[in-house]
């Protein structure tokens, strides 16, 4: 169990560009995919060519020029969008082709207006016809978690016997909990056919703040691969955010004990270059990249820190590239971090430059909610002069 490989499929430049407000061009998609190269995603979802002739043009351009990883094109299930995402993808090194068709009765019914039966058909005869233009066929089923069970797995059945290799369970509406989905993936993987040369895939929506613990109860159900977008970007509330699975993965491998291959010594820059580009400034609690996730205010925290990073700190901020000091200043933060402060900032005070220093410090912190490195530098240089002077008074006297 423990060489199980989770395939990581991003999906920052597809469903993530459907963020309200953000619109990647040409350039903007090449330079993030590129990133996305560093990071070890083995699968980027490059766009959906048949939405736009910007968004082919956008498809085609990396495919053409981008190494190492396999390029995908979100189609719906009908021929002139398997050609459009044909005409994209040809000259990738590596293509797959996403197809997707809702299946649950709601969309069926109010979306498609179709029957099941006519959805099934529409699902196979585009596998079917997709089958040899492509490297890699994937078939989602839309809004899975609403599906009716029965009837998924029929569906995926069928694909999978027209030739579709990877098939993907979405929650597109963010609708599942965590031990339901991972129950609905085990059923899928117990009635497939072909499971040992079939890929199952997950792809969760986080409307209810529960992207990534589905993602990861899927993963712990037996999932070979997640989709995911750098920051949780995408509609609505977003994805599932991939520093945050990639790192629960990481942190906790005595309990998922799978493997992944992310370097994540990129995990920071990339959801810098990504939040820069799409516009989208990161919350400053957002787990794993946000500017609070390894800053201590608290004093107890602050001292337990300086001894051993291990009491406050699950993960170390140099394994996602980040190398500051995150000791954040504020009137919570005891004399240990205040002292670490200033030996960082390259002052050497005495016992009684420090005691003073840090009562300037308290009276400043009680007025200000951060106080930071400049702040410091003024205290300690006026303690110095006064000091000093003080001294020199002494001398003359």
């Amino acid at each position: 169990m423990g060489d199980r490989k989770v395939i990581v499929f991003d999906t920052t430049l597809r469903d993530g560009e459907q963020t309200p407000g953000v619109n990647f061009d040409k350039e903007t998609k090449y330079k993030i995919a590129n990133k996305l190269v560093s990071l070890g995603v083995d699968v980027i979802e490059a766009g959906f060519p048949a939405a736009s002739n910007g968004d082919f043009e956008a498809v085609k351009y990396v495919a053409e020029n981008l190494d190492g990883v396999t390029v995908a094109g979100l189609s719906r299930c009908v021929k002139s969008d398997i050609d459009r995402t044909y005409e994209a993808l040809k000259n990738a090194k590596k293509s797959r082709i996403h197809l997707f068709i809702a299946t649950s009765d709601i969309h069926l019914k109010y979306k498609l207006k179709i029957s099941r039966d006519e959805a099934l058909k529409m699902a196979v005869d585009s596998v079917k016809y997709a089958l040899g233009k492509f490297d890699e066929i994937q078939f989602s089923a839309e809004d899975a978690s609403r599906t009716d069970w029965d009837f998924l797995v029929k569906v995926f059945n069928e694909v999978i016997d027209a030739g579709a290799k990877i098939i993907n369970i979405p929650d597109t509406v963010g609708y599942a909990v965590p031990k339901e989905f991972g129950r609905l993936v085990e059923y899928v993987k117990d009635n497939i056919h072909d499971r040992e040369n079939v890929t199952i895939s997950v792809h969760c929506h986080n409307d209810l703040g529960m992207a990534v613990v589905n993602s990861l109860s899927a993963v712990e159900s037996g999932a070979d691969q997640v989709e995911v977008t750098v920051c949780g970007i995408g509609e609505r509330a977003g994805n599932a955010a991939l520093e945050e699975v990639i790192m629960a993965i990481n942190t906790r491998k005595d309990y998922f004990n799978v493997i992944h291959g992310i370097n994540t010594k990129e995990i920071y820059s990339t959801c810098k270059l990504v939040s820069e580009m799409a516009g989208i400034e990161l919350q400053p609690n957002k787990a794993i990249v946000g500017f609070n996730a390894f800053r201590h205010t608290a004093g107890i925290h602050q001292h337990g820190v300086i001894n051993n990073k291990a009491t406050y700190e699950i993960m170390k901020p140099e394994d996602i590239g980040i190398t500051t000091d995150h000791i954040s200043m504020g009137k919570l933060s005891g004399r240990n971090a205040f002292e670490l402060k200033l030996k960082n900032m390259g002052f050497n005070l005495s016992r009684d430059e420090v005691n003073i220093a840090f009562k300037r410090f308290k009276d400043v912190a009680d007025n200000k909610k951060v106080v930071d490195d400049e702040d410091i530098r003024e205290i300690v240089e006026d303690v110095i002069l006064n000091s000093k002077s003080f001294k020199e008074g002494e001398l003359w006297g």
